[in-house]
């Protein structure tokens, strides 16, 4: 169960017109398409996508490129609206989500159900931490990564024994003092649940009665702690999934800093493994194209560095570093780009200068402009985050 219905509030504008899965990430992909490829990747393919918010363009890409499973194999993907049938209310949490859709779970009758966030970045076989709930006698298992303590506010943040079994579990702390006084980290929950259907329906018909089934982790996790085996897998220690990356890019500024980790010398999360396809639905464009003409007038060099330039781009003698481009963007003469983010279709017209932004798709950018070079300026015609990356909505000229 894909849980892809969140508003993404944090990432507007870039969810003006979208869900947050649906926001386009790392030139060619969605955010979505990461948690897919771990299914697929992990031997997992019955799959329900629920959705809620502004999902249009998310079913879009999801017909458009993830319609390759048999379902005379019993294999699918299917997207499930709010469609209200055990109430006239929308999806009200994570647990509210799941019980709401509880017929979709009896009919197939699976021996566990994982529930996982559809709008995070990362690699991870399920399938290890299929086997660590089972060596366990799990009835819940969910997936823990560490962050810094400074940060813990924003998760869900676990303890646990030496056999990795949760001791206190809590959803979001103002304040978070970790029993292990000395580390400056502490172990936080990614989303990732892995339940015993026979448990996770029983606990969701128990919530539904005392009108308590919101959230998984505000509600459902303390409730189980000291009756259910509750355990927590930690997620990187196997060395899986690029030394256990994983991003909650849910700011603007994570947004950006996640795809200046791309375009970094050595790259922590590796598009390029062969190992570990990322599929996704792309367009029929040409290969990018660098235009280099000596005999114009005062010289022309297409040039990007230290870049992920996508198909269909063209940089006609604009200079491009430590930027994405996604598909179909040009970059006409002599304008220069550095660590930004443009999206599908961005026109970047002559001598214009662009530094630390994000644009969205369709934006175009005229002759001889500047962006984020004078943030006061820009704060008046755009949106600053609280680091400086200045963003621009989808389709402004």
């Amino acid at each position: 169960m894909i849980l892809a219905g969140g508003k993404g509030s944090r990432l507007y504008p870039l969810t003006k017109d979208r869900a947050k899965p649906a926001v386009p990430f790392g030139g060619i992909y969605r955010i979505i398409d990461f948690v897919l490829n771990n299914c697929i990747n992990s031997g997992l393919r019955k799959i329900n996508v629920i959705t809620q918010y502004k999902f249009m363009s998310l079913d879009r890409h999801l017909k458009e490129g993830w319609g390759f499973l048999s379902r005379q194999l019993g294999e699918y993907i299917d997207v499930i609206p709010p469609q209200q049938r055990v109430g006239e209310q929308w999806y009200q949490g994570t647990a509210n989500a799941i019980f709401q859709n509880i017929y979709s779970i009896e009919k197939e009758s699976p021996d566990y159900v994982l529930i996982v966030s559809g709008d995070h970045v990362y690699k991870m076989d399920y399938s290890r931490m299929i086997r660590f709930h089972k060596e366990r006698k799990a009835d819940l298992t969910l997936a823990v990564t560490q962050v810094e303590k400074e940060r813990a506010f924003r998760f869900g943040v676990v303890e646990m024994d030496e056999g990795e079994q949760i001791l206190r579990f809590q959803e979001k702390p103002l304040e978070y003092q970790s029993f292990s006084k000395g580390s400056g980290y502490c172990w936080v929950s990614m989303g990732i649940y892995l339940f015993n259907t026979e448990v996770l329906i029983k606990k969701l018909r128990e919530a539904s009665v005392e009108h308590s089934t919101q959230d998984i982790g505000e509600k459902m996790i303390p409730a189980m702690l000291g009756q259910n085996a509750v355990y927590a897998y930690p997620f990187g220690l196997e060395k899986e999934g690029d030394a256990g990356y994983w991003r909650d890019i849910g700011t603007l500024d994570a947004y950006w800093e996640a795809h200046m980790d791309l375009v970094s010398v050595t790259p922590i999360f590796n598009l390029y493994d062969q190992n570990w396809p990322i599929r996704t639905y792309q367009e029929q464009y040409p290969p990018p194209k660098f235009v280099h003409a000596e005999d114009y007038p005062g010289g022309r060099v297409g040039v990007a560095l230290n870049s992920m330039v996508s198909q269909g781009c063209i940089i006609s003698g604009g200079r491009v570093q430590s930027s994405v481009l996604s598909p179909n963007v040009r970059v006409n003469s002599y304008a220069q780009i550095y660590e930004s983010v443009l999206l599908e279709g961005v026109q970047i017209g002559r001598r214009a200068k662009i530094r630390r932004a994000i644009l969205d798709k369709e934006v175009v950018i005229p002759e001889g402009d500047e962006i984020g070079f004078d943030l006061e300026r820009d704060r008046q015609r755009f949106v600053v985050s609280p680091g400086g990356i200045v963003v621009v909505s989808k389709g402004l000229t």
